[in-house]
C-alpha cells in the first residue's frame, strides 16, 4: 500500500477536520501518500482528488465543517456509479480509503469493497450519534454543547416571562441529541422518535409543576422526519390546554462551530486508528468506541443494525424534572 484516499461524506460534523488531519499526518509518518477527495463520493465520480501534504493540515484542528467539503450523490447508489468511482480511484493509484461519515456513507464504502475490492475503513462522523457499533461519533459532543448553551439562554427568558418554551433540536431518526440535551438542560419533557410522548400527559405534567410553584417550563423535541415538529406540538398544546408555547428551532447551528476538546481527541484517535488498520491489512470495518476503548466493527454489521437511544436517560430526565 502506497497511496491512501480520505474523504468526508454526508452531513458535516465538528471534528471532521481533526480526523482528516490525523489520517494525513499518520499516513505521511508511515511513508504513505495521501489524496484528499473533494465532496465525498461526488469527488470520486468527477475526479476531484488531490495530494495532501503536512502543511495542508496546519490550523484546521479547531475548525468546524470539513476542508474536503461534503455532498450527497445519488449516482453512487447505482452499480454503474460505483464502477465509475472505483475506476477513477484505481487510475489514480489509490490503494485504500478512509471514509469519514455516517450510515449512508458507510453503505457506499461497504459496496465499494464488496463490488471492487477497494480496502476501506470507516470513521463515524455525525452529530446524531446514531451509528451502530460506536458509543460516540465525531461531532456529537459539540452539537450537544451548542444546543445546551442555547437552551440555558432560553431558560433565562422563560423564567423572566413565566413562559413555556418548546426547543427543537436536530435528529431525524435519532433522539440522542434531544435526550442528552434534555437531561443536561433540566427539560420537563423530551420528545424523540423512539419516545413518542403523549401531549395530554405532557400537559398534565406541566400543570402539576405549576401547582407546585413552577412558573416556566422547557420541552425538548427532536425534529423528526422534517424540521418544524415543535410548531405542531405547540399548536396541539394550545388547542388542548389553552397554554401558549413559544417555539425555538435551533437548526443547523448545531452542526457548526469549533469542535470541543472531546471531539478533537476522539477524531484524532479514530483517524490514526483507521490508517493503522489499513497498514495491518484490515478493511471493510469501522473504527468505533466501546467506553474509552477503540474497537473495530465490520461495516456489514454497522449498516444492518440500528442504534437505539438510551431510554434510561429519558426516564432519569423525567424524574429529575419533577
Amino acid at each position: 500500500m502506497k497511496r491512501i484516499g480520505v474523504y468526508t461524506s454526508g452531513g458535516d460534523a465538528p471534528g471532521m477536520n481533526a480526523a482528516i488531519r490525523a489520517v494525513v499526518r499518520v499516513s505521511i509518518a508511515q511513508n504513505l501518500e495521501v489524496y484528499g477527495i473533494t465532496a465525498g463520493y461526488l469527488g470520486m465520480l468527477e475526479n476531484e482528488m488531490n495530494p495532501l501534504q503536512l502543511r495542508d493540515m496546519a490550523n484546521i484542528i479547531q475548525r468546524g465543517g470539513t476542508i474536503l467539503k461534503t455532498a450527497r450523490s445519488t449516482e453512487m447508489m447505482k452499480p454503474e456509479g460505483r464502477t465509475k468511482a472505483a475506476t477513477n480511484l484505481k487510475n489514480l493509484g489509490i490503494d485504500a480509503l478512509v471514509c469519514i461519515g455516517g450510515d449512508g456513507s458507510f453503505r457506499g464504502a461497504h459496496a465499494l469493497w464488496e463490488e471492487h475490492q477497494i480496502p476501506i475503513v470507516g470513521v463515524p462522523g455525525t452529530i446524531d450519534n446514531d451509528i451502530f457499533g460506536s458509543d460516540k461519533t465525531i461531532g456529537f459532543d459539540t452539537a450537544v454543547n451548542t444546543a445546551l448553551e442555547a437552551i440555558d439562554r432560553i431558560r433565562d427568558t422563560a423564567a423572566s416571562h413565566d413562559r413555556l418554551f418548546i426547543v427543537e433540536v436536530m435528529g431525524r431518526n435519532s433522539g440522542f441529541i434531544a435526550s442528552y440535551v434534555g437531561l443536561a438542560g433540566g427539560a420537563e419533557e423530551i420528545f424523540t422518535p423512539e419516545n413518542v410522548a403523549s401531549v395530554d400527559k405532557s400537559i398534565e405534567r406541566i400543570k402539576e409543576s405549576i401547582r407546585r410553584g413552577k412558573t416556566s417550563s422547557i420541552l425538548i423535541t427532536a425534529e423528526g422526519q422534517k424540521p418544524g415538529r415543535a410548531y405542531d406540538l405547540a399548536d396541539a398544546i394550545r388547542k388542548k390546554s389553552g397554554m401558549d408555547a413559544k417555539v425555538c428551532i435551533l437548526g443547523h447551528q448545531q452542526r457548526g462551530g469549533s469542535p470541543t476538546a472531546a471531539d478533537r481527541i476522539l477524531a484524532s484517535r479514530m483517524g490514526a486508528a483507521a490508517v493503522d488498520a489499513l497498514m495491518h491489512g484490515q478493511c471493510d470495518i469501522m473504527i468505533g468506541t466501546e467506553g474509552e476503548r477503540l474497537v473495530q466493527v465490520p461495516l456489514d454489521l454497522v449498516t444492518k443494525n440500528e442504534k437505539k437511544t438510551q431510554m434510561d436517560l429519558l426516564s432519569l430526565a423525567s424524574v429529575l424534572a419533577t
